[in-house]
């Protein structure tokens, strides 16, 4: 899938620093989530269905997913 998210609204965790490489998340249109690496912003994106984003953030925070 070839999505334009030039202008899509993307944010850090708020563990972050602002001088810190990491994941940036943006909510999309479609009940979708994409995913990308701050330090390469205009590279490619990974998108997932939310529930499968809250799955996985859900094994995160459980702990399951170490």
């Amino acid at each position: 899938m070839n999505r334009n998210l030039s202008d899509t609204p993307w944010f850090k965790s708020s563990h972050s620093n602002a001088d810190q490489d990491c994941v940036e998340v943006a909510f999309l249109a479609g009940d979708l989530v994409g995913v990308r690496d701050s330090k390469n912003p205009n590279g490619s994106a990974l998108v997932f269905s939310s529930s499968a984003w809250g799955a996985f953030t859900a094994g995160v925070a459980g702990g399951d997913l170490r």
